[in-house]
């Protein structure tokens, strides 16, 4: 890798800093100065330090966001904030992405990382990885939503969702419920709800396989996922 992609990536700033970093004589591969840009280096192997300081490379990141409403889950947009704009320097430089997506004015989980390994493991539709919403609905949600929920619902384009297991935590004028699907059509939640003559008016993503919201997040934190969460998502568990 050369050198000033791995400085870059690690959070030491652009690539037109970095330049100006490496000719001050700052960055030191095994205890030699480099100042070549191009300069390639193993950083498995290669001791690198800026200022005396080790570098430690990171080839993947993993990162639990509790997505607010009014970001976009992309990478970039010329016209809207993204869910990568809200991220530290150091974490966007690593050139993450959301694995999926969350609509707009929804809330809750999101991944995002730079392994696009995972993330094609988590939203292949052979695997059949779970996600779990909570939702409030503008009207009572009954048990025959249950039942047509459970044998899956036709959408307004004719498509037949797969059954999604529907539960109910408080019904009346407005219901609050918890929806398991496992698939991720365009404002699926949305348009299942639609099927049955009702309407989502708040939706928030709780769990996404084995990866659990944590609720100590604050709408627009993240943090990284611990070794535990990630090797159970490695491993469908």
């Amino acid at each position: 890798m050369r050198i000033d992609k791995l400085l870059a990536n690690v959070g030491y700033g652009s690539r037109k800093e970095v330049k100006s970093l490496l000719k001050s004589g700052a960055v030191s591969v095994n205890e030699q100065v480099v100042k070549d840009a191009k300069a390639h280096v193993h950083p498995d192997v290669d001791h690198v330090t800026v200022h005396n300081e080790p570098v430690v490379y990171r080839e993947f990141i993993y990162l639990m966001m509790n997505k607010p409403q009014g970001l976009i889950s992309a990478t970039e947009d010329n016209f809207q904030e993204t869910v990568i704009d809200i991220l530290e320097p150091e974490d966007a430089a690593m050139e993450p992405f959301p694995v999926g997506r969350l609509d707009k004015d929804t809330e809750g989980l999101l991944l995002i990382t730079n392994d696009g390994q995972l993330a094609h493991q988590l939203l292949s539709p052979k695997k059949h990885v779970p996600k779990t919403y909570f939702a409030v609905i503008n009207s009572e949600v009954t048990e025959s939503d249950i039942e047509e929920f459970s044998k899956g619902v036709t959408l307004d384009d004719g498509y037949h969702t797969k059954p999604g297991e529907l539960k109910i935590l408080k019904s009346g004028l407005t219901s609050d419920i918890e929806l398991t699907i496992m698939e991720g059509k365009f404002h699926q939640v949305k348009r299942m709800f639609e099927a049955v003559g009702k309407r989502v008016v708040y939706l928030k993503r709780i769990s996404m396989g084995s990866l659990k919201l944590d609720e100590g997040l604050e709408l627009g934190e993240y943090r990284e996922l611990t070794d535990e969460e990630l090797e159970a998502l490695r491993s469908g568990q």
